[in-house]
């Protein structure tokens, strides 16, 4: 069986989105022929936002993970602040709009000095593992997936030293114009950022995105084609989720359930939301409609919910572990997508999409029609996607998932039978084919 080197910055214990798509590829590669060596942070010097121990029982047993040192700005800052390191590692952004002006100058620093991300400090160390691990015990072809982009930086250096072949996998933009906004970087910046992302991704052998808008984009950008590998979900995950999840009231078990699992930062705040909820109408309309956030929720976005709603019918449920996601996931009566109200957010499809159709839960989702989420939820007959600025079309479906609820028809979500092209194995094997491709010029 061949070897592949696969960098990733996030790896269990992390938890977060960002884990999920390298530790699927790490878990199915093997069946598909290809033995994963994982390169990743260790967990003593990471900024991870999230931890999540459990998922590290998704490494095949026997796979070699070499867990290095690194440097981030998360520790400067956090003795800047008098912080622990760990207090101050944000998600997206969350709480942008209160920072103190310590925190914007950090911002600026991190913006104009840290490029390409605030990750970077760990490239040198990933690099001088990546060497050892050549030599011993050796490896085929290499893989990068970011962000942090500055995991290509560790990628296309092996990849130069060793003369193998390389493939750069981007699960966002680079730069990603869905924070872009939040950063102030500097003109001098941005250029210095754009011709270091074009010279490096030019070298790769083969440049994946995991959305056709992305590979489209970035294509544009750098001058080069990317190959398209969409996100996914593991059957293992949905099958084995509890059946109660953390945090449940059996209260709740005479309700109508929103919920939105995962980071709720103010660029997903899903305000026509708000304004129905806050209608004169609304507590007769849908007495028994609840709001469960789980996850991290920006300040600003739970205060609007809150106003709109009120304490008694808005639930948040902090960070939980994936498992605990999936299983709220599954007993939601309605799921909330929020996408990234950002210059184009018709390319954007959010990495928990696909566990949403999963869950056979039905799917109201904000954002561009005529995009890649509205046609993903068309083509799964998963639910629905509204415009952000569409009230009534949301009074309309709030009107439509209760009724049915409330006469005991609940509207179903995605088809089980028709779930196997999202699924984390074929994910998987369709990155085994590239890299069989790639070695197989070499030969």
């Amino acid at each position: 069986m061949k070897r592949v080197l696969f960098i990733t910055y996030y790896f269990p214990p992390s938890g977060g989105s960002g884990v999920q798509r390298g530790l699927k590829m790490v878990k199915y590669l093997p069946e598909a022929g290809w033995e994963p060596l994982v390169l990743t942070v260790h967990p003593d010097h990471a900024a991870y936002p999230d931890l999540d121990p459990a998922m590290l029982s998704d490494v095949p047993k026997g796979t070699l993970v070499e867990r290095t040192r690194s440097w981030d700005p998360y520790t400067m800052y956090a003795r800047m602040m008098g912080k622990k390191k760990s207090d101050v590692v944000g998600v997206g952004f969350l709480g942008a709009d209160h920072a103190s002006w310590k925190e914007r100058f950090a911002r600026w620093v991190r913006a104009n000095l840290f490029l390409p991300d605030a990750r970077v400090g760990w490239v040198r160390h990933a690099v001088r593992a990546g060497r050892r691990l050549a030599a011993d015990p050796g490896f085929d072809a290499i893989v990068s997936t970011g962000p942090p982009h500055s995991a290509h930086l560790a990628g296309v250096q092996l990849a130069r030293e060793t003369g193998l072949p390389w493939i750069a996998d981007l699960r966002d933009a680079w730069p990603d114009p869905a924070y872009q906004h939040m950063l102030p970087t500097g003109r001098w910046a941005r250029r210095r950022d754009e011709r270091t992302r074009n010279r490096i991704l030019r070298e790769a052998d083969v440049r994946v995105a995991v959305t056709e808008d992305l590979a489209h984009h970035m294509s544009q950008a750098v001058g080069a084609p990317f190959s398209v590998i969409r996100n996914g979900f593991d059957p293992d995950d949905m099958q084995s989720a509890p059946d109660v999840p953390t945090g449940w009231m059996d209260a709740w078990k005479e309700d109508f359930l929103v919920v939105h699992t995962g980071n709720l930062s103010p660029a997903r705040d899903p305000e026509p939301l708000w304004k129905v909820l806050s209608s004169p109408d609304a507590s007769e309309r849908w007495p028994r409609l609840r709001l469960v956030f789980v996850g991290n929720v920006d300040p600003t976005v739970m205060s609007e919910a809150l106003r709109s709603s009120g304490p008694d019918r808005v639930h948040h449920i902090p960070y939980v572990p994936h498992a605990a996601a999936v299983a709220w996931m599954k007993r939601a009566s309605l799921l909330l997508l929020p996408i990234n109200r950002v210059m184009g957010s018709a390319g954007i499809v959010t990495g928990k999409i696909y566990e949403y159709i999963a869950s056979g839960r039905p799917v109201l989702a904000f954002g561009e029609p005529g995009g890649e989420a509205d046609g993903l939820l068309k083509e799964s007959a998963a639910g629905t996607l509204l415009d952000y600025t569409d009230t009534e079309g949301l009074r309309a479906e709030l009107d439509r998932h209760y009724a049915a609820w409330q006469a005991n028809t609940p509207v179903g979500g995605a088809p089980s039978d028709g779930l196997q092209p999202y699924s984390r194995q074929g994910q998987a094997h369709a990155l085994a084919e590239l890299l069989s491709g790639i070695t197989s010029n070499m030969a």
